[in-house]
């Protein structure tokens, strides 16, 4: 008997003709994926959603803790500017009382030197009597070469009399190598004459203001009366 050669047989298998299996396989497999894809929207909106309102709940808190920090930054900026103010209103007290106490000073050791001055008028010593110098103040002015001065006649005597007379006031110092004199009346505006007119009974104040010419040094007042 002759062998067969060629392809191997293929073993076949009957099954039972149903059409309607494989659709409905395809449509169970299709809602199957819906239901899948479905369920994974709904999931992820959900997860969304719930760290969407975990964001939204964790914006208002850091909203209200800036707010407060905020108005915490406010109230510590004006407690720092109220006790900037106080120390303000106390160093500004603190210096008017400070000004007042050295204007105090000075009107009381003026008054003590009025006092003085009166008590030498109206009681003089033996060795002081007659017409005298009482003071000779000069005080800068803060302008270069100029300067306010003040001089003050008095007469001491127990019993005063009306006094007249003439006084005659020079400051004396160097222009160079030269000694130089110059009367009172060429270099204040205040004094018209060389010869100062003296009528007073107890005290006459001669004062204003003088300008040094440029190249003069001063070295003295002379002052004859």
């Amino acid at each position: 008997m002759a062998a067969v050669t060629g392809s191997k047989p293929t073993r076949l298998m009957v099954v039972p003709y149903r059409p309607y299996y494989r659709i409905l396989v395809g449509v169970g497999a299709l809602i199957t994926l819906v239901s899948v894809a479905a369920g994974s929207y709904w999931l992820g909106n959900y997860h969304g959603v719930s760290l969407q309102e975990d964001a939204v709940t964790e914006r208002d808190q850091l909203r209200r803790d800036l707010r407060e920090k905020t108005a915490e930054a406010q109230s510590l900026s004006q407690r720092v500017a109220n006790l900037q103010l106080a120390s303000e209103v106390d160093r500004a007290s603190n210096e008017d009382v400070r000004g007042q106490v050295i204007e105090l000073k000075d009107q009381i050791a003026s008054l003590e030197e009025d006092i003085a001055f009166y008590r030498g008028l109206m009681a003089p010593t033996e060795e002081r009597r007659g017409l005298t110098i009482g003071s000779v103040d000069v005080i800068s002015t803060g302008v270069p070469r100029r300067y306010d001065f003040k001089v003050v006649m008095q007469q001491l005597a127990t019993n005063h009399q009306v006094l007249n007379g003439s006084l005659r006031i020079e400051v004396v110092g160097r222009e160079g190598d030269l000694v130089r004199s110059v009367p009172l009346k060429d270099l204040s505006p205040q004094v018209d004459e060389a010869d100062i007119r003296l009528r007073f009974k107890y005290f006459q104040n001669i004062q204003g203001q003088i300008e040094l010419p440029v190249g003069f040094e001063p070295e003295r007042i002379e002052i004859v009366a």
